[in-house]
């Protein structure tokens, strides 16, 4: 029998969704106290502080649209849930921890897209020679990454494995729009000018997203990150949003070209 604890609320119906809003609203900014304990302690960045909580035009942004397009992502995450139990049983989810605002951790959600016990060494090695290097982020899903389950490049390449996050958004852990949350081995390695990211909430999509995404440098995302950071504004919110789907097909549509071997992975 399938177990996963989020299938209660993807089988809820509105009334549902709105009672765990109002239940989750004050956990914005609270962390778990565990997490909390485990937590990066953050560095100053020499910016102005980021405020204690989010903007409440965010999460109101956020809540509006998440309800609006209700009817679309609902069915879509329940019928994924079972297509990804029938490709690999087990469990449907993955969670991780991942650095949020202001540096503080939380259990980001996704759909599972790599075999149960899949190690994330190569990942972590990836990422350090990304962080010095003039090279575009290439995933390594691109070269046939033995880790993954049937259809997991499609899912990844959509976008379709962070629905989940919807329910991060939800719980005030996460934004629609945002820096993507990084984990606490990458957030280690950033200096405090790079810290600055986290000022604003992680997001499903971002500008860094919309504007080239894998093929940019290390630095080159964590100079749209800040950016981002700086400038952040409804507008730029709903732009991003808008801008989000052409960029999603368009990693899709690449997927049909061949993988690069050199590039670093």
């Amino acid at each position: 029998m399938m177990h996963c604890e989020m299938c209660q609320p993807e089988a809820s119906n509105l009334g549902w969704i709105v009672a765990f809003i109002m239940n989750n609203q004050n956990m914005r900014a609270k962390p778990n106290t565990a997490d909390a304990e485990r937590a990066v302690r953050p560095l100053e960045t020499g910016r102005t502080a980021a405020p204690s909580v989010f903007p409440r035009w965010k999460y109101r942004f956020d809540l509006a649209f998440i309800v609006l397009t209700l009817p679309f992502w609902l069915p879509l995450m329940l019928c994924l849930g079972l297509l990804i139990f029938c490709l690999d049983p087990g469990p449907i989810l993955f969670r991780q921890q991942r650095i949020g605002y202001r540096g503080k951790p939380f259990t980001c959600l996704k759909f599972r897209t790599m075999k149960t016990g899949a190690e994330p060494g190569a990942h972590e090695a990836l990422l350090d020679r990304l962080i010095g290097a003039e090279a575009p982020m290439t995933k390594l899903d691109n070269l046939g990454d033995p880790r993954l389950i049937p259809l997991a490049r499609i899912l990844r390449a959509s976008g379709l494995d962070e629905l989940p996050q919807l329910f991060n958004v939800l719980r005030g852990e996460m934004s629609l729009v945002g820096p993507r949350p990084c984990t606490p081995f990458e957030y280690e390695r950033y200096t405090p000018a790079q810290r600055g990211r986290s000022n604003v909430p992680p997001g499903l999509t971002g500008y860094w997203q919309v504007n080239g995404k894998n093929t940019t440098t290390f630095a080159q995302m964590i100079e749209m990150d800040l950016h981002y950071a700086n400038h952040f504004s409804p507008w730029m919110d709903l732009s991003i949003l808008f801008r989000t789907i052409p960029a999603l097909l368009a990693q899709v549509s690449a997927l049909q070209a061949p993988a690069d071997n050199s590039t670093i992975e």
